[in-house]
């Protein structure tokens, strides 16, 4: 069994929209096969800023 960590690569903070999402998902679908993982969370201070995640596998 392969060694499962997750490296962060980048994380941007940035305005808030609720199509976000969809972005995200087409990126996870995507790039899965190269290792890739991507997160989108709202700022636990601030709910008008999204906080995207890019991973490596």
């Amino acid at each position: 069994m392969r060694n499962e960590k997750i490296e962060t690569l980048s994380t941007v903070k940035l305005q808030h929209n609720p199509e976000l999402y969809k972005i995200v998902d087409s990126l996870n679908r995507t790039l899965k096969d190269d290792d890739l993982m991507f997160g989108l969370a709202l700022d636990e201070e601030d709910n008008e800023t999204a906080v995207f995640t890019i991973y490596r596998t």
